[in-house]
């Protein structure tokens, strides 16, 4: 349905959804109750908001004005929240946060689900502010140089200067930018950062339209390397209009290196410009401790195991373990990260467990899928796998809820549930499942 004119509603906030909006609900002519969708509230608040949308069964709001507050509320520490679209978060208190992302997880699971975890979730906590070691931001040329994010609720460019919760150094780098803006070329749409463990060594990553000129990204690069010493290396890749997140199969390199080193308690990794590789840099180890464990054994399969953060760490306690990845840029690193008892696969998981599941004996599984998650066919695989031990990483509570569900239908029994606060100040949850069988 179209946007309907706005009529001001006052609202008293039941709970948090995922999504990052708070729930209500108002009374229709008919008498009958009907949802209503309002962000940055927290639950027991009573605003005012003013519906913008009419769904079938829900509406959706624009906060006005809060009433009466939670004790939870705080000052946002960053000047552009409730314009950027980025965070949700950053009015509640941040123990608070924690408590209704795991309240959000479990209402999912028995929404989704109708699974009943009946055993207390595992939180696991970062520091709220300045954990991004990946960052990604959009840019305009025209008229004048502006870098920053899509403003909330819309596709329009909100410029920032700082991000909070972003690394000092992909700070630093943005200021840098700002400084030399005139000098951007035209045709860059947007502009990743990657910053090292350490925070001194950066990795960019420029999406440009297809008739860019080269070489005026290669001399921008080395301009931008001037101002920011830290900058290890610069990674085109083209972008064709509409198409984000588009990694070519071939980038092209601007300036320095390809890769960075990152290291973690547990082992060091290359890590290439287009390669996934997780973006909180406080939690990367315990994530690391959280799937690995004290597990070990003969047998362990790594699926969707991007660069090798899981199976480089187990390879030192299981006699041989199967890395499976299928992405291009992703699976180049985890041959170069691989062990000497390593063996990678780069199909898909799904073609890699039909050839498989019947041959290969593992004690162990780890999967850690895209947002989708694992679909019916690769549960149905793993439903037949001898594996005893499933770890299941997420960063999806619905699709993960569903997958449960095939799961335990397969004999799978949930045993664990950790939420692991990859991104504080937003609603994305990060949730580590561990099954068993028998």
């Amino acid at each position: 349905m179209p946007p309907v004119s706005p009529t001001t509603e006052k609202l008293v906030i039941e709970k948090l959804v995922y999504g990052g909006d708070g729930l209500a609900r108002v009374q229709e002519q008919d008498g009958r109750a009907k949802t209503v969708f309002v962000p940055f509230v927290l639950p027991g608040e009573t605003v005012e908001a003013a519906v913008v949308e009419q769904k079938k069964g829900f509406f959706r709001a624009g906060l006005e004005r809060i009433l009466i507050p939670a004790d939870a509320r705080v000052e946002p520490a960053c000047p552009y929240y409730l314009r950027c679209g980025g965070c949700h978060y950053q009015h509640a208190r941040y123990d608070v946060q924690l408590k209704l992302k795991s309240e959000i997880l479990r209402e999912t699971l028995e929404r989704t689900a109708r699974l009943s975890f009946q055993n207390d979730i595992r939180l696991h906590a970062s520091p709220p502010y300045e954990y991004r070691n990946r960052t990604r931001l959009h840019v305009q040329i025209a008229d004048e140089f502006r870098i920053g994010y899509f403003r909330y609720g819309s596709h329009e460019l909100l410029p920032i200067k700082s991000c909070p919760i972003s690394s000092p150094l992909i700070n630093h780098a943005i200021a840098s930018l700002w400084e030399i803006g005139a000098q951007v070329p035209s045709g860059l749409n947007e502009i990743e950062f990657f910053a090292n463990d350490r925070d001194d060594q950066l990795l960019i990553e420029l999406y440009v339209l297809p008739d860019t000129d080269l070489e005026k990204l290669k001399r921008f690069s080395q301009t931008l390397a001037e101002h920011l010493p830290q900058l290890a290396g610069a990674i085109s890749f083209i972008q064709s209009p509409g198409q984000r997140y588009l990694a070519p199969q071939q980038p092209a390199l601007l300036y320095g290196l390809p890769a960075i080193r990152y290291e973690t308690r547990h082992a060091a990794y290359n890590v290439s410009a287009g390669s996934f590789f997780q973006a909180n840099r406080f939690l990367i180890d315990a994530l690391v401790e959280i799937v690995t464990g004290d597990r070990r054994g003969t047998l362990t399969l790594d699926l969707y195991a991007g660069v090798g953060l899981f199976s480089v760490a187990l390879a030192n306690r299981f006699e041989q373990v199967i890395a499976v990845e299928s992405a291009s840029a992703s699976g180049r690193d985890l041959e170069g990260n691989a062990a000497l008892n390593m063996k990678i696969s780069r199909q898909t998981t799904e073609s890699f467990l039909a050839k498989s599941h019947r041959t290969i004996k593992p004690d162990l599984v780890i999967v850690d899928p895209p947002r989708s998650g694992l679909g019916e066919r690769v549960t149905s695989l793993l439903g037949k796998t001898s594996a005893r031990e499933l770890v299941y990483v997420s960063c999806d509570p619905a699709t993960l809820a569903r997958d449960l569900k095939a799961l335990i239908g397969y004999g799978w029994e949930l045993r664990v549930l950790n939420l692991i606060d990859l991104f504080p100040q937003t609603f994305h949850i990060e949730t580590v499942a561990a099954l068993a069988k028998g």
